[in-house]
């Protein structure tokens, strides 16, 4: 009788690239010496919050690493470039539904304290403005997932928030 080999490693298997649950990155620019943090404010033409603050936020690409989805995201929509090794988990949200999440969505937020570039609006189709927030004075109009994860952020993080599961 042969014995079974255990030296073989297991064959790696296919990134996901289909889930029920939505998955968003969310980055959290935080310039410590001036207590500022990046934030935008949805447009008239956004698919939901119109008019609201958020964070650079958005989703994953079919295969692609969440620490990518930050990276690439947060360059589309405010020209800031920052490195992998640079982001820190701040905050995961797990949403029971979402605008385009019915079955829910996992936000995986993200803080950094080092970039390159200069801030801009990349997306102004669906951004109003963005801009460099005093930490002290955030706005009331924020969506409350986000808004939620940068104050337990600011308070030490990192926490999970739950949206919607009532």
């Amino acid at each position: 009788m042969t014995e079974p080999r255990t030296d073989v490693s297991p064959r790696p298997l296919a990134p996901a690239t289909e889930a029920m649950t939505l998955l968003v990155a969310a980055v959290i620019v935080h310039d410590r010496e001036t207590e500022r943090a990046v934030l935008l404010q949805r447009g008239p033409h956004a698919k939901f919050a119109q008019g609201m603050w958020d964070l650079p936020v958005g989703k994953s690409e079919p295969g692609e690493p969440i620490t990518q989805t930050a990276i690439r995201e947060l360059q589309e929509e405010t020209g800031l470039v920052v490195r992998p090794e640079s982001l820190r988990l701040a905050h995961v949200i797990h949403g029971a539904r979402g605008v385009e999440a019915p079955s829910g969505f996992l936000t995986v937020v993200f803080s950094v304290h080092e970039w390159s570039g200069t801030l801009t609006n990349g997306e102004p189709h669906k951004h109003a403005q963005v801009r460099w927030t005093p930490t002290a004075e955030l706005p009331q109009n924020f969506v409350s997932t986000t808004a939620s994860a940068l104050r337990h952020y600011l308070a030490g993080g990192p926490d999970i928030s739950l949206d919607s599961w009532n």
